[in-house]
């Protein structure tokens, strides 16, 4: 398990897209506090990576965050059936 988030906000864009995409608050929150991995895209910004099981399958849900704010803000969320793809990788 990677490092997980204690206290976060989730910006207006992350609930949009998380209403959009059919992503429920509980599984942004599951993904922050226990993150399969945790990737650096690029100073200040993580993508939080978990497989996570919804009615139509497993699915790679991906949590991006800005780590330089107090608290730590959530700016987008998506989800994936390519794992294989953001599975271990570097963006």
């Amino acid at each position: 398990m990677a490092e997980p988030i204690a206290s976060y906000v989730l910006t207006p864009h992350a609930r949009f897209v998380m209403e959009r995409r059919g992503i429920p608050e509980s599984v942004i929150n599951q993904v922050v506090a226990a993150p399969e991995q945790r990737i650096g895209v690029r100073p200040h910004r993580d993508v939080l990576q978990s497989r996570v099981s919804f009615p139509d399958g497993t699915y790679l849900v991906r949590v991006f965050v800005d780590v330089n704010c107090a608290p730590v803000e959530v700016v987008t969320v998506y989800r994936t059936s390519k794992i294989e793809k953001y599975w271990g990788k570097q963006p």
